[in-house]
């Protein structure tokens, strides 16, 4: 079903020299998701459904991973063939948008928010325009284990709901044998993206990546307390090693194994649970939290559409992205990855319904907090991992590590990259 989501936005700006306004021509498409044979078929199903009510269609993908994403952006646009549609990460419209990269959807934010969640809808928008939909959300909020709260004598019903409570949990969780070698992290908070992890903190604590004029702000007194915190528990508590796990580790995810308590996760390490430890799912000894401190704060980041200002397939591109953005579509390629549908009304689906780590984050999104903010976010993002290592190594304190890396990013953004 097509346009299931389209709404009166006012209808697009007329076409540019050059561009069409009919619904036809070849789109070319670059995308991060839709991975391997099963991802594939999936975005075949779609363009089939597409492209029977515009015939005159033709796409063609480009597969890659986040990892090489800009690096092929990039190119494509210095070679001055740029993509005709876009599939990308949340914070990464600023930089595109401020160079004049991305055509406007001709959408109203306003409108939008009555089918997403204004934060959802957020990271499309810059200097007042659409210039992205949302495809799907990728979430990270805190997991962790019942029946390792009961040994630990602590109410599986009630997990921390302060930074000091998170430290005190993870103290009484931590297991190590006579030799003292860690056994069961109390927290893993390694387990996943650094920068990811110290953000989701940062913004619990009350903290922000910048201010609203486009200043350094992961800095502050707040988000420095963010990183204290996980320099504590590595550092003074103890209650992890580094080094004990690292995203994607071939030993595997310590919490889905009983050698975490608890976890800052993703919430397709749901899937681990289900893939690797049934029982605990079928027993329910589960459990999530919203990260809180100040304020509860859930790391929101995703997939975004978004269109080239230089297409000549306008019409078509944005229709594109409309019908990825729209509900049928978007649920299969959220249920492929196990990701979190953008949607509001996606919340009673039975993809949905069935995955308590989905339907967990969906019903959390008025707490959700996403990267980005600036044009020079790609330059800077990059440096967060150096800067939290050296904290929780005793290389520097949390202070020094991030008023270091807040130098290169006051650089990166007056060099207007």
């Amino acid at each position: 079903m097509l346009g299931l989501v389209a709404v009166g936005c006012g209808g697009p700006a007329p076409a540019k020299p050059g561009q069409s306004d009919k619904v036809t021509g070849e789109i070319r498409m670059i995308t991060p998701i839709f991975e391997g044979s099963d991802g594939a078929k999936v975005l075949s199903g779609l363009m089939a459904d597409f492209t029977k009510q515009y015939p005159d269609v033709k796409i063609v993908p480009d597969y890659t991973t986040y990892a090489k994403l800009n690096e092929k952006l990039t190119t494509s646009l210095a070679s001055g063939r740029p993509y005709d549609v876009m599939l990308m990460g949340v914070g990464w419209i600023p930089p595109f948008a401020a160079k004049g990269v991305l055509a406007d959807l001709g959408e109203s934010e306003s409108a939008l928010t009555s089918l997403y969640s204004e934060r959802v809808v957020a990271p499309g928008v810059y200097d007042g325009k659409v210039y992205a939909r949302p495809i799907m959300l990728d979430t990270r909020y805190g997991y962790y284990r019942k029946d390792l709260f009961k040994q630990a004598g602590l109410d599986p019903e009630k997990p921390p709901t302060t930074f000091a409570e998170i430290r005190d949990y993870a103290r009484k969780l931590t297991v190590r044998d006579g030799s003292g070698k860690l056994t069961r992290a109390g927290i893993d908070i390694l387990g996943i993206d650094l920068r990811q992890g110290f953000e989701t903190l940062m913004w619990a604590a009350g903290g922000d990546l910048f201010t609203p004029d486009g200043k350094v702000a992961f800095n502050s007194p707040k988000a420095v307390s963010a990183l204290q915190l996980m320099t504590d528990i590595i550092r003074t508590d103890k209650s992890e090693d580094f080094g004990f796990t690292e995203p994607g580790a071939a030993t595997g995810v310590p919490i889905v194994q009983g050698r975490a308590a608890m976890m800052l996760g993703h919430n397709n390490t749901w899937q681990e649970f289900e893939q690797n430890a049934p029982n605990l799912v079928k027993d329910g000894q589960v459990g999530f939290f919203v990260v809180t401190g100040e304020r509860p704060a859930l790391f929101q980041g995703g997939t975004i559409g978004a269109v080239s200002a230089k297409s000549k397939q306008q019409a078509a591109a944005k229709e594109w992205v409309k019908y990825l953005a729209s509900a049928q579509p978007s649920l299969r390629a959220n249920q492929q990855r196990g990701n979190v549908p953008a949607l509001k009304s996606l919340v009673s689906s039975e993809y949905v319904q069935k995955n308590p780590a989905v339907q967990f984050a969906m019903k959390n999104l008025d707490h959700a907090y996403s990267e980005g903010g600036v044009p020079a976010w790609l330059q800077i993002r990059g440096d967060f991992k150096a800067a939290i290592e050296s904290a929780l190594l005793g290389k520097t304190t949390p202070q020094q590590a991030l008023d270091d890396l807040a130098k290169k990013a006051e650089a990166a953004i007056a060099s207007g990259k």
